[in-house]
């Protein structure tokens, strides 16, 4: 299904929609419109030039429906993931216009009785990206893929992971591989049209909804499979999404993604982990499972000068003794190429579950 998407971000846009600013950067579906009526009239590269985009952004649902729009897409996921109540207005208006609404939230706006009743009414249907299908527990079968797999992990939520999974997928398929991005996130999947928002799935089953994913690359062809990452492993609220991960995609290498200019994990006090820390914590939970080496830091540069970017890659670099890059501000090729001879298959250390 192609869509022309309207993304919904009032007052948001600029500082908390990483949904909207994945799928703008990211996606294969068209976006037509953000609606965000604090810079309303404005275009998307006016507020976020790095989105490199001319969309307009509009004050309400009545002037993105001049887009001619076919979707209504949800553009944060805020913490607690509910739908703000002042945007349920919103949400019933692009209904009423038999808008589709897709929404990564954590509550279930196709149970909503309000919104599911006015769906049915229109004829239009909600699609909520986060809702996991039935999966199997983690069966062992991703240690008989045989495409090696890379998973990035990092030193907080909201560093990039998705993007630097992107981005080196990009690069492996200009370098001629056939490389495959796996979501396992609420953006991804809007990105991507496929995928399991892992931290929606019941613990127990989260590792082999990962598995699942990487079944499906492999099944699809891929050569290199890059599993999106999610949480952080010091994470107070989402360690447990990345411990499964780590565990249920039987990743071969780590590429580390790492916002250098963070001390805590954020909305907490948690100290954030060093990059030498990091890289033995995650080695070590996985050198008893399968075991699967940090082969690359890639940073987050953003909140930097390019001055200060570069001397934070340097160290690093000279810190770690291994490639580091920021992929997104000077480009994926390079650090791609200085890491892909290290993504190379690894066996798993025990045997696979027996029913």
């Amino acid at each position: 299904m192609t869509r022309r998407y309207a993304i919904l971000a009032p007052d948001r846009f600029e500082h908390d929609a990483k949904t909207a600013h994945g799928v703008i950067r990211y996606g294969s579906d068209e976006v037509v419109a953000v609606i965000d009526p604090t810079h309303a009239g404005q275009r998307v590269r006016d507020v976020l030039a790095y989105l490199d985009s001319d969309v307009p952004i509009v004050s309400s649902v009545a002037q993105a429906l001049e887009h001619a729009p076919t979707s209504l897409l949800i553009g944060t996921a805020p913490k607690g993931g509910g739908l703000p109540p002042d945007w349920r207005a919103a949400v019933a208006h692009a209904i009423a216009a038999k808008l589709e609404i897709v929404s990564g939230l954590h509550e279930i706006l196709g149970i909503d009785r309000e919104f599911r009743s006015a769906a049915r009414a229109a004829g239009t249907a909600i699609w909520d990206v986060r809702e996991p299908p039935d999966v199997p527990l983690f069966s062992g079968d991703a240690y008989d893929v045989q495409a090696p797999v890379l998973l990035t992990v990092g030193n907080d939520c909201a560093v990039g992971k998705m993007t630097v999974a992107l981005e080196l997928v990009a690069a492996a398929c200009a370098s001629g591989r056939q490389a495959r991005f796996v979501p396992t996130g609420q953006t991804g999947i809007v990105i991507a049209g496929w995928g399991i928002s892992v931290d929606r799935v019941i613990a127990d089953f989260a590792a082999g909804a990962a598995e699942q994913l990487v079944l499906y690359a492999a099944h699809e062809g891929a050569d290199l499979i890059v599993v999106e990452g999610q949480g952080a492993i010091n994470h107070p609220a989402y360690a447990p999404v990345t411990l499964a991960l780590m565990t249920g995609c039987a990743p071969d290498a780590l590429v580390l993604v790492c916002d250098p200019s963070r001390t805590h994990i954020e909305s907490y006090a948690t100290p954030v982990l060093g990059y030498k820390e990091l890289i033995a914590v995650h080695e070590a939970l996985l050198e008893t499972i399968k075991p699967a080496p940090v082969v690359g830091i890639a940073l987050n540069t953003r909140g930097l000068s390019e001055t200060q970017a570069r001397a934070e890659i340097a160290r690093a670099r000279d810190e770690t003794q291994l490639p580091a890059g920021d992929v997104v501000r000077f480009g994926a090729d390079d650090f791609y190429s200085q890491i892909s001879a290290r993504i190379v298959k690894r066996p798993p250390l025990g045997a696979r579950h027996e029913p």
